[in-house]
């Protein structure tokens, strides 16, 4: 199976949105997106965009699927500068353990290297195993245990 990493664009919203609520179902707050899809691509494409993202596709029957994105913007720390937050980092169930979650990581720390942004932050429910798993298979991940904070230093 081809899994291409791309850039997102507008279009890609919907299957993003889809892929939000996938998200929600399985850390058991499905009525917590409230995002209006209008905003979010607003937020994303708009005028001044607050975030950017990457999708992960794979073509089927002539059609190009996302089947995960990794969506972030840039914070800044008093303490080490600019840095990139990962807000989520998703992948749909069926795609789990073919490497799309690594693709689009590891596409998100070239990004982030090429900026000469500080690291990478991102949070993951204590509950969550299986993320935290993938994610403790990247040396440089350190973990805070008071929120389980994650973080890539460069």
């Amino acid at each position: 199976m081809n899994i291409i990493i791309r850039k997102a664009i507008a279009a890609d919203c919907k299957q993003m949105m889809a892929l939000i609520h996938e998200l929600a179902v399985y850390e058991k707050a499905p009525n917590e997106v409230t995002v209006e899809m209008a905003h979010f691509i607003d937020s994303g494409f708009g005028k001044n965009p607050v975030w950017q993202a990457y999708v992960a596709c794979i073509q089927q029957q002539g059609n190009e699927s996302i089947v995960g994105f990794a969506l972030y913007y840039i914070r800044y720390s008093t303490w080490k500068g600019q840095r990139m937050y990962l807000e989520d980092l998703i992948v749909t169930e069926q795609m789990r353990g073919h490497g799309t979650g690594k693709l689009l990581l590891d596409t998100l720390i070239a990004v982030a290297q090429q900026a000469n942004f500080s690291g990478i932050t991102w949070q993951v429910l204590n509950w969550n195993e299986p993320a935290i798993h993938f994610y403790k298979k990247y040396a440089q991940v350190q973990f805070d245990e008071t929120w389980t904070n994650c973080s890539i230093n460069f």
